[in-house]
């Protein structure tokens, strides 16, 4: 993908053309946080606080998605992917990579915001998101998740503890 000047592999931000853009590890992190602000509020200061809570949380959680997803390389990530994604059992032949790309663009920008957890822990909370997203108009999450989970398996094996002990 080119910045707003013509440059290759910018991962530039929709609205600003800057470098660097995360939508979905923002987004994701934005909605854990907003989730987690909301419970604290609401026992500290009832609905005045969910509603404080919510907000901050949201806007604390929308910055740490967007340092998680930036421990993985979109660049290396995707030059990776459109590489190798012809190799992958569940790729319909007559597919191109661009119908896979935002799978697994999800999958290595999620990976971090879940840290911790296991594929299958997250992905209940990966699904409802993949599904409000426009990419699931033309790729539904039972065609997503192949390439999603391999994208986070790759990730995960580029961090020092495998989690879910897969191998992976």
């Amino acid at each position: 993908m080119a910045d707003k000047y013509g440059n290759p592999d910018a991962n530039p931000d929709p609205l600003t053309g800057t470098p660097g853009a995360h939508p979905v590890g923002v987004g994701t992190g934005a909605i854990g946080g907003a989730a987690a602000g909301a419970g604290i509020g609401s026992v500290v200061g009832g609905p005045v606080g969910a509603l404080v809570g919510g907000s901050v949380g949201a806007v604390a959680g929308g910055l740490a998605g967007k340092e998680a997803a930036e421990a993985s390389n979109p660049t290396v990530e995707d030059a990776y992917w459109r590489a190798n994604f012809k190799s992958r059992p569940y790729v319909v032949v007559v597919d191109t990579y661009e119908v896979y790309q935002p799978a697994y663009r999800y999958g290595w920008e999620s990976y971090a915001n879940y840290r911790g957890r296991t594929f299958e822990e997250a992905e209940p909370e990966l699904r409802r998101v993949w599904e409000t997203t426009p990419a699931a108009t033309t790729l539904s999450w039972e065609r997503a998740r192949s390439a999603t989970r391999d994208a986070w398996n790759r990730v995960e094996r580029g961090f020092p503890a495998d989690i879910d002990w897969d191998g992976f």
